[in-house]
């Protein structure tokens, strides 16, 4: 699992942007290689249909719950359970009248904030990407939800590269690595122990602006 951290302007959501292909690579500008392989040189569909991104801000589309984890109607109501399930949204919407077939309405308003995020972490289960964004995808949302979304994360992705840009500095701290980011640029990547030891650091100042306690319940700045 890598971490993602740097403050406004940073660069980070330019990694999103790249890997996505939602911006340009010029000649000079380099390549991005996935296990060998130059993401320039395969389809965008297929580039940008093998990574998952659960954003800042959860996507819902108007509809049913169940076309907005199964958006393309593949998969079997067992699987759609389970996933609900993975995210500890079953009993909720086992208690819907409508069930799976609950509608949404636009922008999934009739949930909560967290039950949100949830719905796009169960569909990004469904999808079964190996690569995985998340786009302080814990940003507004409360501790406990954020700590099940963490959980759940480690569990189901377990065999997946997990690419997060962090909001909250604890998301991090127990992350394989953590890429430190400022004007554009790369100016730390190591696990976030090593990072720690570095007094004159990026990433060292990020925690001494917030405080030791930032480790388990507020914000970093980003």
């Amino acid at each position: 699992m890598q971490g993602v951290v740097g403050r406004t302007g940073a660069g980070k959501s330019s990694i999103i942007q790249a890997l996505f292909r939602l911006t340009p690579l010029y000649a000079g500008d380099g390549i991005i290689e996935i296990d060998g392989i130059n993401i320039g040189s395969v389809p965008l569909r297929r580039c940008r249909g093998l990574i998952s991104i659960i954003p800042q801000d959860p996507v819902i589309f108007s509809g049913s719950l169940r076309s907005n984890l199964d958006p393309f109607d593949r998969l079997a109501d067992e699987e759609l359970w389970k996933a609900l399930e993975q995210v500890e949204l079953k009993s909720t919407v086992a208690a819907f009248a409508g069930g799976l077939n609950t509608n949404m309405s636009e922008g999934g308003t009739n949930m909560s904030a967290g039950q949100r995020q949830l719905i796009c972490l169960a569909r990004a289960i469904l999808k079964g990407s190996k690569i995985l964004i998340l786009d302080e995808a814990t940003a507004n949302v409360d501790h406990r939800t954020d700590e099940l979304i963490q959980r759940t994360i480690r569990t189901q992705f377990a065999n997946c590269t997990v690419l997060t840009i962090a909001h909250r500095l604890h998301t991090v701290m127990d992350y394989d690595r953590v890429l430190v980011m400022d004007a554009g640029q790369m100016v730390e990547f190591d696990s976030p122990q090593k990072l720690l030891q570095i007094r004159d650091g990026f990433f060292h100042k990020l925690v001494q602006e917030h405080g030791p306690q930032d480790t388990a319940n507020s914000d970093i700045v980003h």
